[in-house]
């Protein structure tokens, strides 16, 4: 039977098949062959003796290093107005990211109950008027949109800690409740609250509350990969003078053509100069 890993504890799987049913089960033997299982990964199971057992992983769409998880359809940035402050660097940097894995990536702006300064309403505007889907969330309450876009998908939450994030899901779901703490005010940021790695059913679907994306690793990405990442490039690629335009310093680029006309936000195209400067800058290791 195919089944979805949900959970993950130990050497302990945790599966839901598509009527909601929930065992636990073991990884055989036979899987030494494949990639460890991680949570979201589709599995052949099979019960034998009164015991599940895991035989085999199916392909994945998509998979994340860090944290380890497969097949989500998107990811929810969760970023608080102040407490930590709104971060766009750390946004794009995550949306990068996101996209270049194979995810669709929304952003959910938290706490804004607690004032929102000029210079953060004008960032998150850009957001809104961009390709990427934005919800604003107080803390007494959440965009009814927000229920609906997590309804049958698979998403994985990422942000800042102590933006927010487990709040959420226990907003959302009362039934539960996940451990959540207030903002550390001597480290001024949050502490991680999840211990392990899990996919709750939430809203109608399964959301992952995972301890969060622990290294901003642009090491596997290109500078062509990175280009491609930036969702408000995309209206503009092919467009430029050289095919292996990387919208920096060539002429004739169609990205820098549409910043300087005010189509792409000033600070979208800066914050890409400063992942594009770390690829070229990076050493390249030799085996």
């Amino acid at each position: 039977m195919t089944a979805r890993i949900v959970k993950i504890l130990s050497k302990d799987y945790t599966l839901q098949f598509d009527d909601g049913t929930r065992v636990t089960a073991v990884a055989m033997g036979k899987l030494r062959k494949q990639d460890r299982p991680v949570v979201g990964d589709l599995v052949e199971a099979e019960c034998i003796d009164g015991k599940w057992g895991i035989q085999k992983i199916l392909p994945r769409r998509n998979r994340l290093i860090r944290p380890a998880a497969a097949n989500f359809d998107q990811a929810l940035i969760v970023m608080s107005v102040k407490d930590p402050d709104f971060s766009t660097v750390l946004i794009d940097r995550l949306s990068v990211l996101i996209v270049n894995a194979g995810i669709v990536p929304l952003l959910c702006v938290t706490k804004t109950d607690l004032g929102i300064s000029d210079e953060t309403e004008q960032a998150i505007r850009e957001y809104e008027n961009g390709p990427m889907k934005v919800i604003r969330c107080a803390r007494d309450s959440l965009d009814e949109n927000l229920a609906v876009i997590l309804k049958d998908k698979v998403t994985v939450l990422t942000g800042q800690s102590g933006a927010g994030k487990s709040t959420l899901l226990n907003t959302l779901d009362p039934t539960f409740r996940l451990a959540t703490q207030e903002i550390s005010k001597a480290l001024g940021r949050g502490k991680h609250t999840t211990r392990h790695s899990e996919l709750h059913s939430v809203a109608g679907g399964l959301v992952a509350d995972t301890p969060g994306f622990s290294s901003l690793d642009f090491s596997h990405m290109s500078k062509t990969d990175l280009s491609e990442a930036v969702l408000e490039f995309r209206p503009y690629i092919g467009r430029c003078r050289f095919n292996d335009c990387v919208h920096q310093n060539e002429p004739g680029c169609a990205v820098k053509q549409a910043v300087a006309d005010g189509f792409i936000p000033a600070v979208r195209y800066n914050n890409y100069l400063d992942i594009l400067t770390m690829i070229q800058n990076r050493k390249e290791r030799y085996l």
